[in-house]
Parts: C-alpha cells; structure tokens; sequence
C-alpha cells in the first residue's frame, strides 16, 4: 500500500482522527465540542462549538510568528503597468484600517457586504476585513451587470458595498459606479453606505451621504482587531448560477474552512510557507476565494494579484514572465487560459525568454483538462501538469493528484483520484444503484461531506435539499459525469446535463470533445447534443483552430468525423462540426455548452451574466444556420 492509499483509507475510516489532527494546524480560540454535528442531514456541521477567527489565522499569526517582513500579497498589472507588494506587517494594517471603515458605518458580526472590486490588492484587504470582524462578505465579479447584482443585493441584504471606480480590461475601461448605482436602483433592499476606490485610469462622482471615498475613509478609520466568531458561522456567500436561472447562495463557514484549506496547500499542491503560489483567477469566482486570498495567507505563502490575461497583455508570454519575475513555485489555472496560449504561440517561443527554475508544478481546473493541452504544457514547462477536480460547492479540490503525499501516474483525461476525506460513487441515474467500473453515471459524494464543502444555500435550505441531496439520498450530487476505471482514477467526462442520449445509448460529449482536441489544426472545441427526429439527440461539434492554420475547413471537419467514427464508433452518430472564430466562455473560462445547445434547437434562451463576450453568440448562430440548424 503506498502513502498515498495509506492517508486517504484513514480518512474515510477515522473521519474523526483525521480531521482533528489536520485542525491542530489552525489557532482556536476556543477548542470544539464535538467534530460533526450529523444530528440533522443532510445539514452537517464541522467543528461545533469551536471558536476562532479566520483573518487572524491568515494574517496577524504570521506576524506574531516571525513573517512579518515576508511579501503577503503581490500586485501585477500588465493592463496598467502598476505593481506593488504587501508584506505580512503591511497587509495586516490595511486590513484593520479596512475592517475600521466597516465598523465606522455601522457593520457588526454577522452582517452582509458585498464587495463588487476588479483584480486590485483593495479586493483581497477587503475578503479579510470582513472576515476580520465577522461580517459575511459576498464578492460579485467586477462589472457584473446591474440586475445580476440588483439580485444578490436583495438576497444577502448587505449593509455596505465596498466598489471601484472602473475595472481594466484590455482594450477597454469598464465604468462600474453606473451599474452600481444602476443595481441600488433595482433592488428593494437599500444598502447604507457604499464605499468607493477612486482608480486613475477613470474617476467616477460619488452620492453626498451614501458614497464614500476609499482613501479618505482608511486615513481616518481607527484599525479594527480581530472578532471571535464560532467555527460554525457563516465566512462568506458565493453566488453561483443555478438551472434556473436564479443565483444560488453558496455558504461556507470559518472553521472547516481554514482546516480543509491548510490542509490542502501542502498535500494537494505540495507548497510550503514562504513560498510564492499563484492561482491565475479573480476574486469573483472560488478559485480566487480558496486560493488567491485564503488558502496561500492561512499557509504563510505569498499570493499574487494578477490584473491581466493570458493572451493580450501584452502577448502569450505573461504567465512565464510573472512566474520567472516574482519567483513562482506552484500555478493554478484554468485549462482555457493554457489553450489560448497554444492558440497563439503552439511552439511556446515565448516560454525561452523566461528564467522558471523556481516554478515546480502547474495544476488546471475549472474545465475539463483535455490530454492535448495537458501534453503540450508538459512538453514545454518540463514540469508536473496536474488536472484536479472541484466546485464552487465545495471550495477546494473533490479529485487531485495528491502532490504532498504521493506522486500517482498521470492518466491524460483524469483528476486522478479522490483527495482524502471525499468518498465519491457513481450512481446509475435511472436506478440509484453504483454502476460498474468504467461505465458512465452521475458522480455522487457520500455524506457527509468533509470540512469546508457548503452546509446549506443562504437563506435556502429546502432548496439546498431540492438541488443537491434528494434526487440520490444520503449523497450530494455534484452535477458532473463520469467513470471511476480499475484504479480508482476518475474521469469527470461532461455535466449530466450534457450528457446526450443517441438512440438509447448514453454518451459523453466530453470524450467526444477528447477526439477532436487530438486533431493537430484543433486549439479548442465542444461537443453539445442537438435535437434529431430520429435519434432523439445528436452530438455536433465546434472548432476553433489555432492560429495560422490555412487548410480548408471542410477538410479538417471530415478529419474529426472520422476520428469520432473511428475510436468511439459509429453509435456516437457524429457526422457535423462547425469551424467557428471562438467558444462563448464565463469569465472564469467554462465554455457555454448549454446556450449553444439552446440557439442550436431554436429555443429561447437567456444571454448568461457571467459571459465574457456576448458577441461571439452571434458568430455562433451564423455558424449553426450554414450547417442547418438554428432555423
């Protein structure tokens, strides 16, 4: 048995012990009561009667402990050529001034505030001042539109809203003061006070008595210490879509938190304190919650804030230039960032410019990892590229290569396998029942779930059992499909929703996508199930080739048919692929599949809030009507 199967059958045998010693890593206030809390599932609660403080454990520790001199946060701007770094001492005042100016208007333990900021420092000094106090911060993506926000205000009902002027894209300015005060407008809910960085790339006027000037609220604010709160009390609410179009409150709480995360930073992504960790996200999503702000500080790491792209800002060699720059060991990133960077340099010329001797390990999540991108980013980083696997719901990674404990081979397509603490089962949808080893089901989690994975929906608990926990009792579903093969590898292939019904045989659009990933002219692709008379559904394709590629498309399309036909065989029925100019994508990177399946069958569908373009949905319905669909 090796180390890796050693710690995670401890896990699920001794839940208790586990946990309770990976927690001796965090400062109590108070030490808990009981573990686990299973008197009402599926409303499990970790760390009862535990007392603690979480911005305490990721900032003021360090500073008692000797790493007050060390770099806590650095900023880089490409966008705006601005960069700064905040040692451990320096994040700690900021962060006290800043939960001061939430005290001065009036904000107490358990209170709301949302925190609507681009990729600055002041987003993160913000996270913390939240948390330093007790109040529950809800973060809602920078330039998020107005009636997106409207309702997230009216369903955490905040007291004060920390904002900026404008965020910077590339190429473009995004004023955010309108669509604030477009979203106040809206909610019913009337927020206090709203609190304002004034940036130089463009001002904005602020509402005398309601809008407050950042800089001139932190001189005079008088720096706030750290609030006891119970482990058990809400850290945060992350909205995250659900199917119906309405927001989801995801809360996580403080205690399990902090024990899952810490945990996490060195057995999961094998980083120790001191070192410099990058999660190349934003703040608005839950890569930039876990592990730009909280899971690095509460390990005694450097993070880094990245107000840039991976293409763009200037060119596709920023990610090599921060990591050689500022000493990167460990990157996290979403596997689209990796593909438009193939996209635009597939020799990775850029890449030899760099100094990366530092730079260790690259992990990928957010999208599946198809082997094409994993081999090309192995190929030329000459380093591990690992593929992991989680949620918003959970907060930190359910399937990994578990670098801390145990390297395991590397299956191109596959998370690996679970990390400790998840006990994961594929479940036949139409039965309930496991199926067996490599055949396709839903892809369940036994309850209870381990530390830091979401105990309810804000203010929505039938809905949280509606959503997650009924439809495969005693397990959370988690909305993915997959397989697990004879090693215990999971392989997440698509979302159930997109898995398509050919003819009574149910299929992945994820291999499917696998197969066209594979053909050399392909950068990106998606695979999505469109109505057939005959068959039910019908898988179609769409490409995006990399850039210089000047072969005929009809040629490259009969190419990835044959491909399909040939390893995943005719039962796939895939006959039709559309080469388009791009995929329309979230901001965080997770391509639409469920909007192009919609304009595809002419139904009526909802532009989503977190798209990054919208435009390209119309060179998407071009390209549907010239192979036939989208009447």
């Amino acid at each position: 048995m090796g180390k890796y199967d050693e710690v995670y059958n401890h896990s699920l045998a001794d839940p208790e012990g586990f946990w309770s010693e990976a927690a001796e890593a965090i400062h109590w206030e108070k030490k808990w009561d009981r573990l686990i809390d299973d008197s009402n599932p599926p409303f499990y609660r970790w760390f009862v009667g535990a007392e603690c403080n979480t911005c305490y454990n990721a900032v003021d520790r360090h500073v008692k402990e000797g790493r007050a001199d060390q770099p806590a946060v650095i900023y880089d701007s490409p966008i705006t050529g601005n960069k700064k770094t905040f040692t451990f001492r320096e994040l700690q005042m900021e962060v006290a001034k800043c939960a001061g100016v939430l005290k001065q208007h009036g904000v107490e333990k358990g209170d709301r505030v949302i925190i609507y900021m681009p990729m600055v420092p002041e987003a993160v000094i913000s996270i913390l001042a939240c948390a330093r106090i007790g109040a529950v911060h809800s973060v809602v993506f920078g330039g998020f539109a107005a009636n997106e926000l409207a309702t997230r205000i009216d369903d955490c009902t905040p007291k004060v809203i920390l904002s900026a002027s404008c965020g910077v894209e590339p190429g473009r300015i995004i004023a955010y003061k309108p669509l604030l005060d477009e979203a106040q407008g809206m909610a019913s809910h009337k927020v206090d006070a709203c609190v304002i960085l004034q940036r130089e790339q463009r001002t904005c006027d602020l509402l005398d008595g309601h809008d407050h000037d950042w800089a001139t609220e932190m001189v005079s604010a008088e720096p706030a210490d750290c609030v006891t709160v119970a482990a058990t009390d809400p850290l945060y609410i992350l909205y995250t879509s659900g199917t119906t179009g309405e927001p989801k409150g995801v809360v996580r709480d403080n205690g399990g938190h902090m024990v899952a995360l810490k945990w996490s930073m060195k057995n999961v992504y094998n980083v120790n304190p001191g070192e410099v960790y990058w999660a190349a996200s934003d703040v608005g999503w839950v890569v930039g919650h876990s592990y730009i702000v909280y899971a690095p500080l509460l390990n005694g790491n450097t993070t880094i804030v990245f107000e840039g792209k991976p293409v763009g800002t200037p060119d596709a060699g920023q990610f090599w230039r921060v990591i050689a720059e500022h000493n990167v060991s460990v990157m996290f990133t979403a596997p689209t960032a990796f593909r438009a960077i193939k996209r635009e340099d597939p020799a990775a010329e850029l890449l030899h410019r760099y100094d990366m001797a530092k730079f260790h390990t690259l992990f990928l999540a957010g999208e599946r990892t198809d082997p094409d991108t994993l081999h090309w980013a192995e190929d030329n980083l000459k380093v591990p590229v690992i593929d992991h696997w989680w949620q918003t719901e959970t907060g930190w990674p359910i399937g990994a290569n578990c670098m801390g404990i145990e390297q395991l081979p590397i299956k191109p397509g596959s998370p690996t396998r679970a990390v400790p603490g998840y006990d994961i089962r594929i479940l036949d949808p139409d039965t309930g029942g496991e199926v067996g080893r490599g055949e396709l089901g839903a892809i369940c989690i036994k309850l209870p779930m381990p530390p830091s994975c979401f105990p309810t929906l804000w203010n929505a608990p039938e809905r949280y059992k509606e959503a997650y926990m009924e439809e495969y009792p005693g397990y959370y579903q988690t909305g993915d499909a997959g397989y697990v093969d004879e090693e215990d590898y999971i392989f997440v292939m698509t979302r159930t929703d997109d898995i398509i019904n050919v003819a009574g045989h149910r299929l992945s659009t994820g291999a499917m996508e696998e197969v066209l990933a594979d053909h050399p002219d392909v950068a990106e692709c998606a695979v999505i199930g469109v109505a057939d008379q005959l068959k039910g559904q019908v898988p179609l394709g769409f490409l995006v080739l990399s850039a210089g590629v000047n072969r005929s498309n009809a040629d490259i399309v009969g190419e990835v048919v044959k491909s399909v036909r040939e390893r995943i065989g005719p039962v796939a029925a895939f006959r039709v692929a559309a080469v388009v100019p791009g995929l329309p994508k979230t901001r965080s990177g997770k391509i639409l599949r469920g909007t192009m399946q919609k304009i595809a069958d002419s139904e009526d569908y909802k532009i989503p809030a977190t798209i990054d373009d919208p435009a390209i949905l119309d060179e998407i319905l071009v390209a549907l009507k010239d192979v036939g669909y989208a009447k």
